[in-house]
């Protein structure tokens, strides 16, 4: 007896179609799996055993092979458990399943059917392939119905999918998920945080150009309040970003059953002590790192100083490349990471190096150790660097209103809309993105402006990649004022945020 169920496999992010074939003849009693199939996939013998005993059907006592196609791939998980379930069952004569239908879960022992890790992206690749029909786990079944023009059914156990099979008890299908149909959760909002008007500026213009940003300031000074709630003055996710981030929090776990779709941009936060497979992502079957994580959204490196120096290292391809990839034995991974870094640190081990009332108490060797721990290069990938000044207590204690979220956010969307226009026909999203090639056709300058950027480098002996950065932050400056031609003002306004390495780091060095 021969039957052939269709399954989905993944690896990283990569999901491909797996036929699981099995073959029932005389012989003596055995049940193999074959197909390069690792150890999770080897174990599911003994709890298919243990369902198909749950539901009152008694395993075959033949010789039983089960073949996962393509056998030069390797299989890795849980996730093929029902397909191999129901194919037996196909076998024996007791099901018929529709040749394009896929079949996706974890089986448990008394038959329970369990949520597995990446159903958004083997769902996509499923319909790719011409499958209309998917059989997921029930925890999994709205995440699967985010993508449209499928049919998904939420699959309890083992015993429903049996009976909807035979036609005894049709299971209900799980109707699409838009990003209308999920709920977002609450940002903190701007109006909460008195005082640091500079600062929230600076963020500000950093969010209307998707550029990267170091916070530096003593502590308590709001650093980490202001960076949690950029957020709240992104624009919104389109769907097609929606779909990208959530493939990558569907592979990682981290999708709520109820709410199977990223709608607010991530923001992430690892702790300094993460490891540099924890930032990067690793793993023998490769898994998301924290910057894929904050996919579309910002990564926020709280207290930089204090992450290990060769982590930190790790950032500086992926923020160029916009990607990470990683290498191993069984497959090449890469999972990409379009982020805003936002990062906060103080000026020295004890916070007040620059303070303009409270002494510094570690000394300058101390101090330059300490700011030396971020290389040159890293922080030249910063495009602002921003000064949050200890707040005053007028500032704490004032009864004006500060303003929200939402009226910064709407100058924000403003200017990324002049940016949508401006890119029309091209892969560059916002100022940020814009590739060396392009500089000149989308930041036409005055000549005063010139003449002021020209000073500029010469005098702060920037490089190449800092001029770059510069220019687009200038011209995004110039967007969040509706100019099209970045004049004088707009450089000086750029400049102002490429300062406080000299400050900080050449007086440490001194």
């Amino acid at each position: 007896m021969f039957a052939k169920v269709s399954s989905m496999g993944l690896f990283g992010l990569n999901a491909f179609p797996v036929d699981v074939e099995i073959s029932v003849s005389k012989g003596l009693p055995r049940f193999e799996i074959v197909g390069l199939a690792d150890t999770a996939v080897q174990e599911s013998r003994e709890r298919i055993k243990a369902a198909l005993y749950a539901c009152g059907i008694v395993f075959p006592t033949s010789s039983c092979v089960i073949n996962l196609a393509p056998a030069d791939t390797r299989k890795n998980g849980s996730m093929h458990d029902l397909a191999i379930f129901m194919a037996i069952l196909a076998a024996l004569g007791r099901v018929t399943v529709p040749e394009d239908a896929a079949i996706v879960g974890e089986v448990s022992l008394n038959g329970d059917v369990r949520r597995v890790n990446g159903v958004l992206p083997m769902t996509l690749t499923a319909k790719e392939r011409g499958i209309r029909t998917v059989y997921v786990p029930l925890e999994n079944a709205r995440e699967a119905a985010v993508v449209e023009g499928m049919t998904v059914y939420g699959v309890p156990n083992t015993g429903a999918l049996l009976r909807h099979l035979e036609g005894d008890e049709l299971l209900t299908p799980v109707g699409h998920i838009g990003l209308t149909a999920v709920g977002a959760p609450p940002v903190p909002d701007f109006a909460d945080v008195h005082g640091q008007s500079a600062a929230k500026y600076a963020l500000e213009l950093a969010a209307a150009g998707g550029h990267n940003a170091l916070l530096i300031g003593p502590p308590g000074s709001g650093k980490s309040m202001l960076a949690k709630r950029m957020p709240g003055i992104l624009p919104e996710l389109t769907f097609a970003e929606s779909i990208e981030t959530t493939k990558i929090h569907s592979v990682a776990g981290l999708l709520d059953a109820e709410h199977p779709l990223v709608t607010v941009r991530p923001f992430r936060a690892p702790h300094h002590t993460i490891s540099s497979a924890g930032l990067a992502g690793g793993g023998t079957v490769p898994h998301p790192g924290e910057i894929s994580l904050a996919h579309n959204g910002l990564l926020f490196l709280d207290e930089l100083a204090e992450f290990d120096r060769r982590t930190l290292e790790i950032l500086r391809q992926p923020l160029e490349d916009r990607e990470v990839t990683i290498s191993r034995a069984a497959g090449t991974v890469r999972y990409p990471c379009t982020i805003m870094l936002i990062a906060a640190m103080n000026p020295c081990p004890c916070g007040y190096l620059g303070h303009p009332t409270r002494p510094c108490t570690c000394g300058q060797r101390a101090a330059a150790q300490y700011l030396n721990r971020v290389s040159g290069p890293l922080l030249d990938r910063f495009d602002l660097h921003i000064e949050a000044a200890p707040v005053s207590f007028d500032d704490l204690s004032g009864g004006q209103p500060e303003e929200p979220s939402a009226e910064i956010r709407k100058r924000v969307i403003a200017a990324r809309e002049i940016q949508t226009a401006r890119f029309a026909g091209t892969k560059i999203t916002c100022n940020a993105r814009i590739t060396p090639d392009k500089l000149a056709a989308f930041c036409p300058m005055t000549d005063k402006a010139k003449a002021r950027l020209k000073a500029v480098f010469e005098k702060l002996g920037l490089s190449a990649r800092a001029y770059d950065r510069l220019l687009k932050v200038a011209r995004t400056a110039a967007d969040l004022k509706h100019a099209e031609v970045i004049g004088e003002e707009h450089i000086a306004e750029a400049v102002q945020y490429r300062t406080l390495d000299r400050k900080y780091w050449r007086t440490s060095a001194n």
